[in-house]
């Protein structure tokens, strides 16, 4: 039941470390990454409630989707403990409903809605606009396939991709984070740039107030906290005074020096 932790296999592999299974465990990673730019179709899934809902019914924000097996007792609620922070700080940090989160499970013969609901609740997981779903193995294959997520059977279960993927509000694939421990930033800064709109032009004055919001956003390690950073705007309020007094000293030497002596016609 270990997971395939693609971060680490790059290191191994640039350190030259000598394994019979790297090169699968690269082509995996390579995959993964060529998924990059890819439009998810709109799939079908049932929720905790046995209810249908479709991919697309989280299109108009982002979108974060792991996969995980509810058997897993290592790997994938590891996972989840390290996303749950993540996302509550991306919430606390864009605002509520901003982006959403679903979590699918991909052994389609017991990852039932009834199984689904239960890994949530061991999980601790209470957040909203975080969705708990099942599919068939169908769905599965495609969903898998289309967003380089790894899954090979084993005699413990499954081995797997650890990976989470980051998706635009029009479904395209925008990132992937890779590892069962990760940063909460590796989490909220790809879904701010998708919020506040990195790769937007500036058409608009919400477009330009997005930009604003992204620079000016920053991440405090002591407090584990982002907050907006107003010393760029008192950087530029100072810059433009001194700018103003230099202009007002110019033009006063100016009109001095320009005017006759006194005297003189």
């Amino acid at each position: 039941m270990r997971a395939l932790l693609i971060a680490l296999l790059i290191l191994a592999i640039g350190a030259g470390a000598a394994s019979a299974d790297l090169p699968s465990q690269a082509t995996a990673f390579e995959k993964s990454r060529s998924a990059i730019g890819a439009v998810l179709p709109s799939m079908s899934f049932k929720d905790i409630s046995a209810k249908d809902v479709a991919l697309g019914d989280f299109r108009g924000r982002p979108l974060l989707i792991s996969l995980i097996y509810t058997g897993c007792t290592d790997a994938c609620p590891a996972m989840i403990e390290n996303l749950y922070p993540a996302v509550k700080l991306a919430q606390e940090t864009l605002g509520a409903g901003r982006f959403s989160v679903i979590t699918i499970g991909f052994d389609a013969e017991h990852d039932s809605p009834d199984r689904m609901r239960s890994f949530a609740r061991s999980r601790g997981v209470d957040l909203p606009d975080w969705h708990f779903l099942s599919a068939d193995s169908g769905t599965i294959d495609k969903l898998s396939e289309l967003i380089g997520f790894e899954i090979l059977p084993s005699a413990g279960g499954f081995d797997h991709s650890a990976q989470i993927t980051v998706a635009d509000a029009n479904g395209r694939i925008y990132r992937h984070v890779y590892g069962g421990a990760f940063s909460p930033q590796a989490i909220v800064e790809p879904l701010m740039d998708l919020v506040y709109g990195r790769e937007r032009p500036l058409t608009s004055l919400d477009s330009l107030i997005g930009k604003v919001k992204l620079f000016c956003t920053v991440y405090n390690p002591n407090t584990g906290r982002y907050y907006f950073n107003y010393s760029l705007f008192i950087g530029i309020a100072i810059g433009l005074a001194c700018l103003l007094l230099v202009l007002a000293w110019l033009i006063r030497e100016f009109r001095r020096t320009a005017a006759p002596p006194e005297g003189h016609v």
